[in-house]
């Protein structure tokens, strides 16, 4: 008989674990927070109140724009599995090649950086050194100091990335105070905002190094990989959808629009998990074999009981991570213009909200907006906000500070500013039709009658109090690596032998907040469920990150150093 699992979260993680599961013989069921969509913060949506022309085609929306860089393995494993189409085709297919990737700065020239050049680690110096042209502070000294810590990084031996870079902030090790303004602005803060909603001050150098090298190394492969994809459609067209069909045309029950309330403890082990249908708020007790709880780590945190402590009091280590989170969320905005600014992403390295965004309707062949809201739109400029406590370069508020019209208005105003240089005006009030940021964000109390702020105005809150709570919410925050978490992080087992982990928090080769990260630790969760359950050994492959060949020999001294306590040594 098959034994069971209760998948608790419909994220990618989650996702994954099923699909892996489902292959091997398991019973599988998820429970899904959201009460349509499928994918977590992986989803795109259909605008509201764009449907305008036809009650079945919306705008497409997201929660932030997808992409998938070249050196993500486990999630292209997965895509390769996952039909697309009548032809044989896969989710994989739909993948697209970004070409270019800029960085703008107000007044300047942009820097655009070729993600294809040739293969030889020198031509990185030289890529840096183009940024003297374009820059009016930056120094060659600054460009030899980072390039020779890039290098540092990559003739470094395993152990010390987490034992001595883990420790070390990624300011910390640039010596950003040290340098101008432009080389904390396009190297130390331009990197991490690319990567994920890392602020440079606080992120580990282990994660950030990692990661960069990765991008790199990707660059310069002799096998040509793709160093950054996109889809060729809308995340749920090109993917998630076919995907939740894929899984529940092959037994997974999806229960959409649950919560879980509580995980129940009977001695050591789980004995049932409530969830609480949002709609209807009954509460149902859910059992199964084995439980894999998939919810972000902030959720995961809330869940955790003093029962579960009791059986394993390393899970307060999730507690203690919780609070480790940034926001990084998206804004879209519809243009009657398609906006093919160049192909690939945007950094706006002036930008106080560190905005970075990619012009997504080129990549799409011949999806049509036509009969989409009022049949204008032609561009699509969707941009990620990844810095929400720094104040705006115009109306001096933080993000999390304004209102949804003022996040909406300024974000548009750095984009205008950086865009718009050398007299140049390329992106114009009037090319503006809708704009849509993430549902996400909410105020934390909404109010679109007028009668209703009048009554909570005189009869309850002032003018200021009524105005604060029109200040935002973010439903689904971003973990970041921080300094010293890595010992936090969690494994995908547990001591509860029912219970096991996976989401972009577990301790994983990735060591980042992705779905790449997502996938793979939703693949060590299943093989420790596959050896729990007594299944035959048919493991999922967990791959190793990219390293040239060239350099293990230098990271091999470095380890002998390492083992001696010595510092790392230029060789």
């Amino acid at each position: 008989m098959s034994k069971k699992v209760a998948i608790l979260g419909g994220g990618v993680a989650g996702m994954s674990a099923a699909h892996e599961l489902i292959t091997r013989g398991f019973e599988v069921e998820i429970y899904e927070k959201q009460p349509i969509y499928a994918g977590g913060k992986a989803r795109s949506v259909d605008v509201p109140d764009t449907n305008t022309q036809n009650p079945n085609l919306y705008l497409p929306g997201e929660h932030g724009f997808r992409f998938f860089p070249g050196f993500y393995q486990h999630l292209f494993a997965t895509l390769k599995t996952i039909p697309f189409g009548t032809e044989g085709k896969t989710c994989f297919d739909n993948l697209v090649t970004t070409e270019t990737m800029q960085i703008l700065q107000t007044g300047e020239v942009p820097i655009t950086m070729p993600l294809h050049f040739p293969e030889s680690l020198e031509d990185i110096e030289e890529i840096f050194m183009s940024f003297l042209q374009v820059s009016k502070e930056l120094t060659k000294e600054e460009i030899l100091f980072f390039s020779a810590r890039v290098w540092q990084l990559m003739t470094s031996c395993k152990d010390r990335f987490f034992d001595e870079y883990e420790q070390v902030g990624w300011w910390e090790y640039t010596e950003a105070d040290r340098f101008s303004n432009d080389y904390r602005k396009l190297f130390v803060e331009g990197i991490t905002r690319s990567l994920v909603a890392a602020k440079a001050r606080l992120a580990s150098t282990n994660t950030v190094g990692t990661i960069f090298l990765q991008l790199i190394y990707t660059m310069v492969s002799i096998k040509k990989q793709n160093t950054d994809n996109v889809l060729n459609a809308p995340t749920n067209d090109a993917w998630l959808i076919p995907w939740y069909e894929y899984l529940t045309q092959n037994g997974v029950v999806y229960n959409h629009g649950y919560l879980v309330n509580a995980i129940n403890m009977n001695g050591d082990e789980i004995e049932s998990v409530s969830v609480q249908n949002e709609t209807t708020k009954e509460i149902t007790q859910i059992n199964a074999d084995y439980y894999l709880l998939a919810t972000p780590v902030e959720v995961a945190a809330q869940l955790i009981n003093q029962d579960m402590l009791n059986a394993d009091a390393s899970l307060e280590n999730i507690i203690q991570l919780s609070p480790n989170v940034e926001w990084m969320n998206g804004i879209q905005y519809y243009l009657d213009v398609p906006f093919d600014m160049h192909k690939g992403h945007t950094i706006y390295s002036d930008s106080n909200w560190a905005l970075t965004s990619i012009s997504q309707i080129q990549f799409w062949g011949d999806y049509d907006l036509s009969e989409r809201y009022n049949g204008k739109v032609k561009g699509i400029l969707s941009v990620d906000i990844s810095d929400w406590d720094s104040l705006g370069n115009f109306n001096n508020k933080a993000a999390k500070d304004c209102t949804l019209e003022e996040i909406k208005e300024e974000v548009w105003k750095q984009l205008q500013e950086e865009i718009n240089t050398k007299g140049q005006e390329q992106l114009t009030d009037d090319m503006l039709q809708f704009t849509y940021l993430d549902s996400d964000i909410q105020p934390l109390i909404n109010s679109k009658s007028g009668k209703l702020e009048s009554k909570l105005i005189n009869e309850k809150l002032s003018p200021a109090d009524f105005a604060k709570l029109q200040e935002v919410i973010n439903k689904e925050p971003l973990l970041v690596n921080q300094i010293n978490t890595w010992t936090l992080r969690p494994n995908t087992y547990t001591n509860i032998p029912n219970l096991f982990l996976a989401s972009d928090y577990i301790k994983t080769n990735t060591n980042l907040a992705t779905m790449e990260g997502a996938n793979e630790a939703a693949r060590r969760a299943v093989n420790n469920i596959i050896t729990a359950s007594g299944a035959p050994k048919n493991y999922c492959e967990i791959y190793k990150m990219h390293n040239p060949f060239i350099l293990e020999i230098l990271q091999s001294r470095d380890k002998i150093r390492w083992e001696k306590g010595l510092s790392w040594k230029k060789i």
